[in-house]
């Protein structure tokens, strides 16, 4: 599967994304370097299969438990302890993210009261956590891409469920105190006057450097396959193809 970001300035003509759509080619349109992802073309190349192997996962207790804990695993170099639930896995992984929000502030030398903050009243949060929260929409944005390019599903999470981007915010955590929350803390030690604009930038400039959207699907993979379910082997799946197939219906069907 290739996925193209069409970042702001980028221009693209009819028929490329026609040409596109037959080779199973993902255009997604974003921010500088996926730092906000706004709308995306055909996820997945139109595949079926690796939508369904995402949701027997997410639908077998025992599979996900096994994925809850690979990440679990994953983001704190450490196995996760025997016998917890997704839910208990859930609660130590709070108490591990406060000891790492803390530890951080202390590096970075930023006064730290807690990850404190109302998605719908930006201006009331402090500084560090204007800067968070700024830093983690870019990371979801990267990482929402990365999902749609590799043909799953955002909203079939593991640890997270229920919410429109929960397998984002899942695979996002296995990134984030590598990557954005020290962005986002050493800009806030600066005292910028447009947090926003300056944590976006960065994350901006990291992604690219450290390129990380090549690290996302390789890490999604391995993550599911902690699950030990064999992957199904669906028949009729689109796959890419430049010659146009006849199709069964009108010139807007995709056939």
């Amino acid at each position: 599967m290739t996925c193209i970001l069409l970042e702001p300035g980028t221009r693209v003509s009819h028929a490329a994304v026609v040409l596109a759509a037959r080779s199973g080619t993902l255009l997604v349109w974003t921010g500088e370097a996926g730092v906000r992802l706004y709308a995306s073309g055909q996820p997945g190349g139109a595949r079926s299969d690796k939508l369904l192997y995402q949701a027997k996962l997410a639908l077998d207790d025992t599979a996900r438990l096994k994925v809850v804990r690979r990440m679990f695993a994953m983001r704190f170099q450490e196995q996760a302890p025997d016998r917890r639930s997704v839910n208990q896995l859930r609660g130590l992984e709070g108490a591990r993210v406060r000891a790492l929000y803390s530890l951080l502030a202390k590096q970075y030398k930023v006064p730290w009261k807690g990850r404190k903050y109302d998605p719908k009243d930006w201006e009331s949060g402090d500084l560090p956590n204007r800067c968070i929260s700024a830093a983690t929409a870019c990371l979801y944005g990267v990482c929402e891409a990365g999902i749609l390019a590799a043909g799953y599903a955002p909203a079939i999470g593991f640890l997270h469920t229920g919410k429109p981007q929960s397998f984002v915010y899942d695979i996002a955590d296995l990134f984030k105190f590598e990557t954005v929350v020290p962005v986002a803390f050493r800009v806030a030690a600066g005292k910028p006057v447009n947090p926003d604009q300056a944590v976006r930038l960065a994350c901006r400039d990291m992604f690219r450097k450290t390129k990380l959207l090549q690290r996302i699907i390789p890490t999604i993979e391995e993550v599911l396959a902690a699950g030990e379910i064999a992957p199904p082997e669906i028949e009729g799946v689109v796959t890419p193809a430049i010659q146009e197939k006849e199709g069964i219906g009108d010139d807007g069907h995709r056939g």
